[in-house]
């Protein structure tokens, strides 16, 4: 009978022993990922230009409303309208953003390694979610302290001066991240829908601006009660009409068209239903995904 003849080799693997992070370090990271594809960070410099264009543009527009205010000494636009202002390169950022962050996934079929343990099915769609969110507030909240740190400083109104500017910026970035939260949960959950980033960016951009065009034709209408609340059917002109509501004279009554009488709380709990409906939608999108 022939002696066996194999060998054991010993190749080094080893038993990991250090520590075991879970899931609060499988959430972050994966959020820190999303932050960092926002901005093209850690990729191609092809992936970096359109975002930081972004960034530059409304930048030097902040720049420059800061650069016209000292010289001419009166605000020329708050914290709050300069988001208002804003809002349509918030969609064209959310439109190339969001299919980054969830369609390349979805198109590469990487999904199975997310959803393996310790990470929950709900931990990935919320965790991009709070990226993308992050990444359209400090898209609007970089500039509005721009235009801080030069209106503080320039002045010459000292202390008092920068504690009345810094009580009109919190409102400010406190309206931003509206902006940010309605416009992420809309512009996720759309890009959630196909795993191709052009028909996704697509998408996002006919649900914000072809609801515009609806806005236009009930705000027309000879019922004055319809015309007030025109501004629920389109995510932009929503999130206008809550800053209208709850800001007051930091985002005065008929800036942009935007005139909701007593409708203020009504405009109020429909962000609030939005937002929520997109998350519970978007919840369940990856609970089908990660069935298949």
């Amino acid at each position: 009978m022939p002696e066996p003849t194999g060998v054991i080799h010993d190749i080094g693997y080893q038993r990991y022993t250090g520590p075991r992070l879970g899931r609060r370090a499988v959430f972050g990271a994966l959020y820190l990922h999303g932050l960092r594809t926002a901005f093209g960070l850690g990729r191609s410099a092809k992936a970096k230009i359109f975002p930081w264009l972004v960034v530059a543009i409304v930048s030097v527009v902040a720049a420059g409303i800061t650069a016209v205010r000292s010289q001419v000494g009166e605000t020329v636009m708050t914290y709050a309208q300069f988001a208002d202002n804003m809002s349509w390169l918030v969609i064209f950022f959310v439109a190339v953003v969001a299919p980054e962050l969830v369609s390349r996934d979805l198109r590469s079929g990487v999904l199975p390694l997310y959803f393996s343990r310790p990470l929950p099915r709900s931990d990935y769609p919320l965790a991009k979610l709070l990226a993308l969110a992050t990444a359209l507030w400090l898209l609007l909240g970089g500039p509005q302290l721009l235009m801080f740190l030069g209106a503080a400083f320039t002045l010459g109104d000292g202390m008092r001066g920068v504690w009345n500017e810094l009580l009109d910026l919190l409102p400010g970035l406190l309206y931003a991240g509206l902006w940010a939260v309605v416009f992420a949960s809309v512009g996720l959950l759309v890009a959630s829908l196909t795993g191709k980033r052009a028909f996704a960016a697509g998408g996002v951009v006919a649900v914000f601006l072809m609801t515009t065009p609806v806005v236009g034709t009930l705000s027309i209408m000879p019922s004055r009660t319809v015309n007030e609340l025109a501004f629920l059917a389109s995510p932009s002109t929503l999130v206008q009409g809550v800053g209208d509501w709850a800001l007051g004279d930091l985002l005065p009554e008929g800036q942009g068209g935007i005139l909701i009488g007593d409708f203020g709380p009504v405009y109020a709990v429909a962000a609030v239903l939005l937002v929520a409906g997109c998350v519970a939608l978007l919840m369940l999108r990856y609970r089908k995904v990660a069935a298949r």
